[in-house]
């Protein structure tokens, strides 16, 4: 999009919060709202954010977020990118052809698993089977900080529960934890959700804000007024947040958006609408100098064909357009289902593209002239010491994708993943937290344990 229409499309996502407005099922953040300089609608909860008060709170928001993980790193996202990379929420895990409800066993795995691949960036919490629904957020959090170094992206399950992860992010320095929510359109934010931003305030816990149009059901059917709609609600939660806790960190998520199938009537995330949404967001990110985000989906049941050239597909259009923060390594079924071997699978597909999307350097050294003429006419540069010295800096090396002959290969793509990922899982017995830092964890969960009845 060039600035005029990026331009027009803020300008329509003002109006409808404007004249509009967007619901807010929560009695609290409405008082307070109105009390920041919006104007109620004509039905309940129903506010309306003027031009003026847009403006204020979206120029609190800082122009990066710290993202940390508990070995001392650090990613900072920009909206110039570039791009880091998180796993995805779900409810099942597939490894190999059985597919079962994620339990607390099952999460570990996947935690651990994340922490030997090295191109995520962080970890999503999930449901679980075996656990009460109101403790998967906290636990969550406290089985992939055992099993796991990287940052963690909590799911947030109720208000009380938001309360315990507030004090878990104090067990460890800086932003290794962070949270977020999606409205749930068109133009509406759930009282859970509300109560997640309130809950959280006041502690710099970065926040995703997702808006989640599906174009032709919860948003127009045209990408650009599903764009406009999931602006509005990105931006009506921005403005909540700053006004809860004036420049608290926030990511820009637009790339959750979806088309609905029309004839199978189901959602769409790995379609190529959904890279245009994700292009979207990481402009519109840019727009507002805001770091974005997006998911880098497939539809696919299986890890095949389809889950993967829907997932390069998407990696690379997201990448290679700037999106701060993709997510979704691991994802079947449209979110629904994590796999161990497309986990390992995307994190060869994100080496992949980096790859290319490195390009390669032209001058004097890597011209080589000297070496040509040295080599000449029908000669070879297989034996020279140049090729042997540096043929690691300029050739991609992959794990898992398969260049040798038929009959030589002797698993497809699928189960060398699955098995990379066992051999991982049965050779990583390094403990990722120390028993201080645990029995932490342990006891604020198992206090919340007993107050949360689910």
């Amino acid at each position: 999009m060039n600035e005029q229409e990026l331009q027009l499309l803020h300008e329509t996502s003002v109006k409808i919060l404007s004249e509009i407005g967007v619901r807010l099922e929560h009695d609290d953040i409405v008082e307070r709202m109105v009390k920041a300089g919006a104007t109620l609608g004509p039905g309940a909860n129903e506010v309306r954010f003027p031009r003026k008060m847009i403006d204020e709170y979206l120029a609190m928001v800082p122009d990066s977020v710290e993202l940390a993980d508990r070995s001392g790193g650090t990613a900072v996202l920009t909206a110039q990118g570039p791009s880091a990379f998180w796993t995805n929420p779900a409810l099942n895990i597939r490894r190999g052809d059985n597919v079962a409800t994620i339990t607390t066993k099952d999460l570990a795995s996947i935690a651990r698993l994340c922490d030997n691949l090295p191109n995520i960036n962080g970890v999503i919490g999930t449901a679980m089977g075996d656990l009460a629904s109101k403790h998967c957020d906290f636990t969550g959090v406290r089985i992939i900080a055992e099993n796991c170094r990287k940052h963690i992206r909590a799911l947030c399950f109720s208000g009380q529960g938001m309360e315990a992860l507030k004090e878990m992010k104090e067990v460890f320095p800086g932003n290794w934890l962070s949270v977020g929510f999606t409205a749930h359109g068109p133009l509406r934010w759930t009282n859970l959700a509300l109560d997640v931003f309130l809950k959280s305030a006041g502690s710099g816990i970065p926040a995703t804000i997702n808006g989640e149009p599906m174009a032709g059901v919860t948003g127009p059917v045209s990408i650009a007024g599903s764009v406009a709609v999931g602006n509005a609600e990105i931006l009506s939660g921005i403005v909540v947040n700053q006004v809860l806790e004036p420049g608290r960190p926030m990511i820009y998520n637009l790339g959750l958006a979806h088309v609905f199938d029309m004839k199978y009537s189901t959602a769409v995330t790995g379609g190529p609408e959904n890279a245009l949404f994700a292009v979207a967001s990481a402009e519109l990110g840019r727009f507002y100098n805001i770091p974005s985000s997006s998911w880098a989906s497939t539809d696919a049941v299986f890890e095949d064909g389809q889950a993967a050239f829907e997932k390069m597909f998407g990696i690379h259009t997201h990448s290679i357009n700037r999106v701060s923060l993709i997510w979704g390594l691991g994802q079947l079924e449209s979110e629904k289902t994590i796999s161990l071997a497309q986990l390992v699978i995307d994190d060869e597909l994100i080496d992949y593209a980096r790859q290319y999307e490195r390009g390669f350097v032209v001058n004097e050294d890597t011209l080589q002239y000297e070496l040509i003429k040295q080599v000449g006419i029908g000669g070879s540069f297989l034996d020279t010491e140049h090729t042997l010295m540096n043929f690691r800096q300029h050739l991609w090396f992959p794990k898992l994708i398969n260049r040798n002959p038929r009959g030589v290969c002797e698993d497809r793509l699928e189960q060398r993943a699955l098995n990379y990922a066992d051999q991982i899982l049965a050779e990583d017995q390094e403990e990722k937290i120390s028993r201080h830092e645990l029995d932490e964890l342990k006891k604020i969960e198992q206090r919340y344990r007993e107050k949360i009845i689910s």
